[in-house]
């Protein structure tokens, strides 16, 4: 995979001109070379999936889409919930099939751990969609490392999306894990509201080198560890090409210890 991923949440479906614009964007990704593009049944209910189905289907070979499950629409009054019931994850990952227009869900996250059914229920009606074909591989979504240690005794486990960036470093030690085990790290919002405002230590990098202040955090990132693969998301073209620019840009080592020091 391309080490620079896209995440799709941030493309509008309607009304009709905003749709286009997100379509565009879309295709530019993949003009750009990229090659994963991150959705999820929660964004737009489906309607992210088939925005994406109609941008990009037939889908060229070394693309790889994946979607997440897990989480129920709003039944007023209540909000969005957790849901990992096997029969409800199911039904999401057949749905998801057939918004994307596949016969396989190349990788399928559970998006969040539902506390209430046992992590071995959910995760075994995945694997027995896997087993069906259905799926090819299966990741995790805003978990601990007890967490990933639990599913790996159940399934393998390729992914893992926690948000993380060079000013949220919460979920460091599911990073370290992850690393240590070769699982490949997505992270979510990988850049911080206040680093894309370019102050402190970020803008200074940011002038010594020539690029954005999300540049460099993106390029943060892909210095972080082999195993990260932010999926920054956008739906402006020209944010969309500053981004993936991003996979270009080399920090020495002076300017990673001074963002590194951000995180502490």
């Amino acid at each position: 995979m391309r080490r620079l991923g896209f995440g799709a949440m941030h493309l509008p479906t309607e009304p009709r001109q905003a749709r286009d614009g997100a379509i565009a964007v879309a295709r530019r990704a993949v003009e750009l070379g990229v090659t994963l593009i991150d959705t999820a049944h929660l964004y737009g209910w489906g309607a992210n999936e088939e925005l994406l189905a109609e941008a990009l289907y037939p889908y060229p070979d070394d693309l790889l889409i994946a979607t997440k499950v897990g989480v129920a629409p709003p039944d007023p009054p209540r909000e969005a919930d957790i849901c990992g019931r096997p029969e409800f994850l199911r039904d999401q990952v057949e749905q998801g099939l057939r918004r994307l227009r596949v016969e396989r869900l190349e990788l399928l996250q559970l998006h969040r751990v539902d506390p209430k059914v046992p992590l071995a229920d959910q995760l075994g009606a995945l694997r027995e969609m896997q087993l069906q074909g259905k799926i090819g591989h299966i990741g995790l979504s805003e978990v601990s490392v007890g967490q990933v240690d639990r599913a790996r005794e159940i399934v393998d486990v390729v992914s893992v999306q926690n948000r993380y960036s060079v000013l949220d470093r919460e979920h460091e030690a599911v990073l370290e894990a992850c690393t240590a085990a070769g699982i490949a790290f997505l992270p979510w919002r990988p850049v911080h509201p206040a680093a894309s405002k370019g102050a402190g230590e970020i803008a200074a990098v940011a002038a010594e080198t020539g690029a954005t202040a999300a540049q460099v955090a993106l390029a943060w990132l892909l210095e972080r560890s082999p195993v990260v693969l932010p999926i920054p998301g956008t739906g402006s073209i020209a944010h969309l090409e500053e981004n993936v620019a991003a996979a270009d840009l080399r920090l020495d080592d002076d300017q990673l210890r001074r963002l590194d020091r951000l995180g502490r």
